[in-house]
């Protein structure tokens, strides 16, 4: 059979251990109320929030993979001009998502989270297999992040009204992209809240 002649279903079927799951926020930086983007990010934000509250509260896991940009070197800097820069307050985790100490917090120079970072040794340390994502351009950071961890066997449930795009084509397409080519799961903040708490299945 040639591929393309059978259809892609887009997912692949995997059931979730919650003690064998992460929550990774990628990119939910500075405040993002109040700004031209807030449209786009506040809400996606406050999902994350509510998400992260619950990982807190069920002891699971909660990783930040943050830009963390050096002026002069990063490549990506040319293409997107300055932002995220290290130490920058625009390279903070979003004032509306509440950090705890016992949380991961991973710097990053690239798109994606795990590109020359410790975050892979990290899921590995921690006993991680599922990867809830949320977070920002759904299009690149995410996009890229899903890639790494698909080509790294994680299962991934991505949360469609966590996650938002501004850059680079549409919310649809990225998350059925996604889906398409790295078996990224497509669910809700509700959904996603459910299995952390431990009323339902992802």
């Amino acid at each position: 059979m040639m591929l393309g002649e059978s259809s892609n279903k887009g997912s692949v079927d995997f059931v979730a251990d919650r003690a064998t799951t992460a929550l990774l926020v990628i990119d939910e930086l500075g405040d993002s109320s109040g700004g031209p983007l807030e449209e786009v990010l506040l809400a996606p934000t406050l999902n994350t929030a509510r998400l992260v509250e619950a990982a807190h509260e069920a002891g699971m896991p909660v990783i930040f993979a943050n830009d963390a940009h050096i002026p002069g070197l990063d490549r990506e800097l040319l293409l997107w001009g300055e932002h995220g820069i290290a130490g920058s307050a625009e390279a903070q985790v979003s004032p509306q998502i509440p950090v705890q100490p016992g949380d991961h917090i991973i710097q990053k120079r690239r798109y994606s989270a795990f590109f020359q970072t410790g975050l892979r040794l990290l899921l590995d340390e921690l006993g991680v297999r599922t990867l809830i994502l949320t977070g920002f351009d759904t299009n690149i950071c995410v996009q890229h992040t899903a890639a790494d961890a698909y080509f790294n066997n994680f299962n991934i449930a991505l949360v469609t009204d966590a996650t938002g795009t501004f850059l680079v084509g549409t919310q649809a397409e990225g998350l059925a992209y996604q889906q398409k080519c790295y078996a990224a799961k497509l669910v809700t903040t509700d959904q996603a809240q459910r299995f952390i708490e431990g009323e339902g299945a992802l």
